[in-house]
């Protein structure tokens, strides 16, 4: 028997028995699935957020009173103790780093209240900026222009707005020189953010950008967490080496112990990303291990219900070695059956998991991206799955004895 036409064969026997077989193939198509919906799902969201969430250049670093990112408890509880960064911290990493291109500072309120007219919005996003914050995040305008120097020196009330600002509260309309209420204070409008779309189902668009002053002025150094931020000239040592200076500067700032630990936290695009890889490894870990309990579940029926075809077909294969099949004839026809169910079960589970991927995307927001190579690994575990739990079937198949075959009744 060739291989054709036992995959042949095992087409026919799944098709003649369609709800036996699509008990035998549900574990393997659920493992599957479980497996394509994760590495979707991880690879969706690794690029997102190295594209959306942390979309900080290669050569950029921020200082932190406490890295949002933190994992450990008593780091985190520490961290709460230490003096908040200030206006002067910020001068004395400028003055101090001169392998930085740039140096500046910001602020921000999650919950600010917009107003315009009779129409407002709520839980916009208020930052307060330095100048170059501009330069160092690559901020683009769509239209009028940036907060200067002159701004952060005069505390002008002006701002930069998102276009979710412009769309619910000015649709229609110029929105330069017209003036918005910021809880309570007014500001003129002279610039518009460039569209970002959403992050996590967040939208970045819901902002407005003041001078860093005049967000000091409004809610007062205390209720401030100011962050420092700076971009180097390049990556690499350039970059290693702006961090020393920052570093060097604060820690004489703000008075920390020689040998001691630094009372703020430095991280870059590198270091976020790596949290958060770390984080999704362990996350894609966990699910590919309950994923391999579905698969394990699902090669067991499908050695089960092989052993039952092995019953079934006693007579047929006392016939095929009384024509001159071989033992090793009849466990390959076995062993391809078993693993063209699997492969079958496999692809249907490719199928659902790729719909469920894109059905959550759909629904939520959530970023899914479809790699080949989970595809082709999909195919070939349920393959697996197929040949390993089909090896006792076909060696007992193939162990018959012709004679005691032909008397078998059923």
């Amino acid at each position: 028997m060739n291989t054709s036409e036992a995959i042949h064969i095992a087409l026919e026997s799944l098709w003649a028995n369609k709800l036996r077989s699509a008990l035998t193939l549900t574990g393997v198509v659920i493992g599957v699935a479980a497996v394509i919906a994760v590495v979707t799902f991880v690879n969706g969201i690794n690029g997102y957020f190295a594209e959306k969430v942390f979309n900080l250049g290669a050569d950029v670093f921020i200082v932190f009173k406490v890295s949002p990112a933190v994992t450990n408890v008593e780091h985190f509880l520490e961290g709460e103790k230490r003096k908040e960064l200030t206006r002067d911290d910020y001068q004395a990493v400028f003055a101090a780093c001169s392998d930085c291109q740039y140096v500046g500072a910001y602020v921000r309120n999650e919950n600010g209240h917009i107003q315009y007219a009779q129409q407002s919005s709520s839980d916009t996003r208020i930052q307060g900026v330095t100048p170059t914050m501009a330069s160092i995040l690559d901020i683009d305008l769509a239209a009028g222009r940036m907060i200067t120097g002159d701004d952060l020196d005069t505390k002008s009330n002006v701002a930069v707005i998102g276009t979710d600002i412009v769309d619910n509260l000015m649709p229609g309309m110029d929105p330069l020189g017209k003036e918005v209420r910021v809880d309570g204070w007014t500001y003129r409008v002279i610039g518009i953010g460039k569209k970002k779309g959403k992050a996590l189902g967040q939208s970045m668009d819901n902002f407005v950008m003041i001078p860093l002053t005049s967000y000091l002025k409004q809610y007062g150094e205390h209720n401030a967490r100011l962050r420092i931020s700076g971009k180097s000239a390049g990556v690499g040592k350039s970059l290693d080496s702006a961090i020393d200076q920052a570093r060097v500067a604060l820690r004489a700032r703000r008075h920390d112990l020689p040998g001691g630990q630094d009372s703020f936290d430095i991280e870059t695009n590198a270091s976020l990303l790596s949290l958060w890889s770390n984080f999704s490894s362990t996350f894609f870990y966990a699910m590919i291990g309950i994923a391999a309990i579905s698969l394990v579940v699902g090669g067991i029926v499908i050695m089960n219900i092989m052993l039952v075809s092995v019953t079934e077909r006693t007579r047929e294969i006392g016939i095929r070695k009384a024509l001159g099949a071989k033992r090793a004839d009849v466990l390959l026809q076995f062993l391809i059956e078993s693993s063209t169910m699997a492969l079958i079960g496999g692809a249907l589970g490719i199928l659902l998991g790729i719909v469920i991927a894109k059905a959550v995307t759909l629904a939520v927001g959530m970023p899914s991206a479809i790699k080949l190579w989970a595809v082709g690994a999909g195919l070939l575990v349920s393959a697996s799955v197929g040949i390993f739990f089909g090896v006792y079937p076909a060696r007992r198949a193939a162990k018959l004895d012709p004679i005691a075959a032909l008397r078998f009744e059923t």
